[in-house]
């Protein structure tokens, strides 16, 4: 009898699940409003309550998306062309892309992939801090044509749709270098294309019941929450401090990922 559970007791164990995944989509969905990278707070936590990998990023892919619907919903007063392409055909692009992508995930095991993140993320890190004269040099030498520009955005939709994690990183490094933005310039334009790849990856997650809806409803609160904190935030910020918390979120990131890839001996 000494040992039964108090009816405390039974409440903590009854909530205590849906904290940590609720707290992780506020730090999530505010991440994913100020420089992409949500899925690196978001996924560890799924992992933690014991889903399986695929599982965990489908949930947590499912979960983003409505706090990257309110970001880019925020931000849409901001929308403009980029590169030369206006922001529906990047979204339109995106959205193909990223059913491409998903539809990997849902048929492929994801080991693979999980030892080349890591790369593209070091990708990211690298162009956004050296993004700025780079773009120069390469401007100064090559026209960088629509193509290439949609080319780049199909790629970072699959990318999106398979796995997620930094795409919003490795979209502001890639249109700072291909079109010479910023990253405060690309608050809109990024938030939109993520949003965007979300949703067309969580048409296939429902489909193929991978989505793990007890995690996945409390993370999608907090979510939401946060992209509207994190938007909120994002527009008071200068183009200084934007930049340091973008390369500081991004190196963080690769850090976790190269660890999560080749740390395990």
């Amino acid at each position: 009898m000494d040992n039964a559970p108090s009816p405390d007791d039974e409440h903590r164990v009854t909530i205590a699940p849906y904290l940590l995944p609720l707290a992780a989509g506020f730090v999530g969905g505010a991440m994913n409003a100020l420089a992409g990278g949500g899925t690196f707070a978001t996924l560890p936590s799924l992992l933690a309550i014991g889903l399986p990998a695929n599982v965990a990023n489908a949930t947590s892919n499912v979960a983003l998306l409505p706090g990257a619907a309110t970001s880019a919903w925020a931000f849409r007063d901001e929308l403009g062309p980029v590169g030369g392409i206006s922001c529906r055909v990047l979204a339109a692009v995106t959205f193909a892309a990223g059913l491409v992508g998903s539809v990997l995930l849902v048929l492929t095991p994801s080991r693979a992939f999980d030892l080349i993140i890591p790369w593209l993320v070091l990708y990211a890190f690298v162009v956004l801090a050296f993004g700025k004269r780079a773009s120069a040099w390469l401007r100064a030498r090559a026209t960088i044509g629509t193509r290439t520009l949609l080319v780049a955005q199909f790629l970072l939709g699959i990318y999106g749709g398979y796995f997620g994690g930094g795409v919003g990183l490795m979209t502001t490094a890639t249109y700072g270098l291909l079109a010479g933005h910023t990253p405060r310039e690309l608050f809109a334009p990024r938030t939109l294309m993520l949003a965007v790849a979300n949703a067309a990856a969580a048409i296939v997650f429902v489909a193929a019941g991978v989505v793990r809806w007890a995690a996945a409803l409390p993370m999608l609160v907090g979510a939401v929450a946060g992209g509207w904190a994190g938007a909120r935030v994002g527009r008071a910020l200068p183009a200084g401090a934007i930049r340091g918390w973008t390369l500081l979120v991004t190196g963080a990131t690769t850090a976790v990922f190269f660890w999560r890839a080749y740390g395990h001996g």
